[in-house]
């Protein structure tokens, strides 16, 4: 083991931003993962429950972005503060 005087782990807050990030670049992979669902399932759903599964995973998604990109844009204000004060 080596003693170089770093922490084993990071920061809590550099570790939540960073798992924010990670999680902004994960939203276009399962954006596509759930409009792709209808598809897998074939013919078997009407086309009515289809277009309502759509919207409701899109206004998901839109939700999701939002509150991922609100906690980033806190993190960065909190982080630019910091850096001032230091």
């Amino acid at each position: 083991m080596s003693d170089r005087g770093e922490p084993m782990f990071l920061a809590r807050e550099t570790y939540r931003r960073r798992r924010l990030m990670d999680a902004a670049r994960i939203l276009p992979f399962l954006g596509a993962f759930l409009f792709l669902i209808p598809l897998l399932m074939g013919t078997e759903a009407g086309t009515s429950i289809s277009k309502i599964y759509l919207f409701l995973a899109w206004l998901v998604l839109i939700l999701l972005a939002f509150v991922v990109s609100r906690r980033l844009a806190a993190n960065v204000d909190l982080t630019a503060e910091e850096g001032e004060d230091g």
